[in-house]
C-alpha cells in the first residue's frame, strides 16, 4: 500500500475512527484501526459493541492495506505538521513521512481481525445539527450506574415523523422530541441506545447537513457478517463519509410518561442563566450530597443552602409566580443540568403537588408544545 492525503484529512478521520477503539481490548487486534486504500481510504475499528469506518479522499499509488495501533496513529496524526502525508505499509511494517518526519509502526496480523458489521436497513434521516441538540438534551438524565444498563441509555422512540429520546436515571427524567423524515410512514419502534455512544455519534455527525440512521431491530437479521452484533439488535449512524453501529441495549426501561405531569398546581418563570448563575453561587457552600432550597412566592424566589451549623448562603431573585407559596429543595447538579439543557431564555418550572418532581420547561412553541421537557424529582425537607 502507498497512498498521499492531507495531513487535517487523516487526522479528522483517525479521531473519528478512533473513537471505538476499546480501552482495554479482549484481544490485540482490537487496537488497531485498518487502513484500507483503493480509490478511497477507509479506516476502519470495532470493539464487538461499536463500529466506526471514515472513508476518505486519497491519492493511491499501490492500494492495499494495513492494521496499525489505532491510539498510536490518532497521537501521530495529530502531531504532524501542515503538509501531504505519504503512508506505505507492507509485510510487518506501516512507514509514515509528512515534511522531515518518518514514523515506523508495526503491523498486526489482519486476518485475525474481525468482519465488522454490515449497516442495518436504513429507517430515515434527520439534519445533523437538531439531532446532535436533542440527544445532547435527551441524554442529559441518563444514567452512569453500569450495574443498572438500561438506564446508562437513551430510549429512541420512532412514530411515523416523531423521535422521541428519553432518558432516566430514576432522579430526574429527560424527554426530546424531534421531527425527522423516515423511509415509512407508518415506521414504528422502540429502542435504548448507549447514552455515551450516541452522544459522541451525533456531535462528530454535524460535518454533514443530514444524519441517516438505520435500524435492525432485535431478532432481526442486519445482513452478512452482521450476527454476532445484532442478537440484541444494532443501530447505525451515516453522514459525510462516516458511518457506524452500535449494539442496541436491553432491559425495561421505565413507562415515562405515566410520570409526566397532565396538570398543574403552580409555576414560576425566571431567566435561565440568571437562575443558573444563582443556583452554582449558593450551591457553593453546599456539602456534597446537599440541596439547594427553594422558597417561591408571590413576585420572588429564594434560595438557600447550608444550615446553622456549617457555612450558610441566601439570594433573592424575581420571579414570575402562580399560585400557592411553596418550598422545594433539589440536588443543585440535577437541577444545573437541567438548565443548562434547556434552549430557551426563560425557564418555566411547574409544581403539582408538595413532594413531587417538578417539570422544568422553556419557551412553548407556536402551538403550544414542548419539544424539551426535564422532570427533576425533590429531596424531602427535614
Amino acid at each position: 500500500m502507498k497512498i498521499v492525503l492531507e495531513r487535517d484529512v487523516l487526522a479528522d478521520a483517525v479521531a473519528w475512527t478512533a473513537r471505538a477503539l476499546p480501552a482495554r481490548p479482549t484481544v490485540p487486534v482490537l487496537a488497531g484501526i485498518r487502513l484500507q486504500a483503493a480509490d478511497d481510504l477507509v479506516l476502519s475499528s470495532f470493539d464487538y459493541d461499536v463500529s466506526a469506518q471514515a472513508s476518505v479522499p486519497v491519492t493511491t499509488e499501490e492500494p492495499g492495506s494495513a492494521l496499525v495501533s489505532g491510539r498510536l496513529l490518532a497521537e501521530i496524526s495529530r502531531s504532524l505538521p501542515a503538509k501531504p502525508v505519504h503512508i506505505a505499509a507492507d509485510a510487518g511494517r506501516a512507514v509514515l513521512t509528512c515534511g522531515s518526519a518518518t514514523f515506523t509502526l508495526l503491523t498486526m496480523p489482519e486476518e485475525e481481525y474481525p468482519a465488522l458489521p454490515e449497516m442495518p436497513p436504513a429507517a430515515g434521516t434527520v439534519g445533523s445539527d437538531a439531532f446532535a441538540t436533542a440527544v445532547a438534551q435527551s441524554a442529559t438524565a441518563a444514567g452512569r450506574d453500569d450495574t443498572l444498563p438500561a438506564l446508562t441509555g437513551v430510549r429512541i422512540e420512532i412514530e411515523g415523523d416523531t423521535l422521541t429520546m428519553v432518558s432516566t436515571d430514576r432522579y430526574r427524567l429527560a424527554v426530546r422530541e424531534l421531527r425527522w423524515t423516515p423511509t415509512r410512514p407508518d415506521l414504528s419502534a422502540a429502542v435504548l441506545v448507549p447514552a455515551r455512544a450516541l452522544v459522541d455519534t451525533a456531535r462528530s455527525l454535524t460535518s454533514s447537513a443530514q444524519v441517516s440512521i438505520a435500524l435492525a431491530l432485535p431478532g432481526q437479521d442486519g445482513g452478512a457478517g452482521a450476527a454476532s452484533s445484532t442478537g440484541d439488535g444494532m443501530i447505525g449512524f451515516e453522514g459525510a463519509g462516516r458511518r457506524t453501529t452500535t449494539r442496541l441495549l436491553s432491559g425495561e426501561f421505565p413507562k415515562h410518561q405515566s410520570l409526566l405531569p397532565k396538570t398543574v398546581s403552580s409555576a414560576a418563570e425566571l431567566p435561565v442563566s440568571l437562575l443558573a448563575e444563582s443556583v452554582r453561587r449558593v450551591a457553593l457552600v453546599a456539602e456534597r450530597n446537599t440541596p439547594v432550597r427553594l422558597a417561591f412566592s408571590a413576585g420572588q424566589l429564594v434560595l438557600e443552602a447550608g444550615t446553622g451549623d456549617e457555612a450558610q448562603a441566601e439570594e433573592v431573585l424575581e420571579a414570575d409566580f402562580n399560585g400557592s407559596d411553596l418550598s422545594i429543595a433539589f440536588n443543585p447538579q440535577y437541577l444545573l443540568d437541567g438548565l443548562s439543557a434547556i434552549d430557551s431564555d426563560t425557564v418555566r418550572i411547574s409544581f403539582t403537588e408538595p413532594g413531587k418532581p417538578a417539570l422544568l420547561t422553556g419557551k412553548p412553541g407556536p402551538d403550544g408544545s414542548q419539544e424539551f421537557r426535564y422532570l427533576l424529582m425533590p429531596i424531602r425537607l427535614g
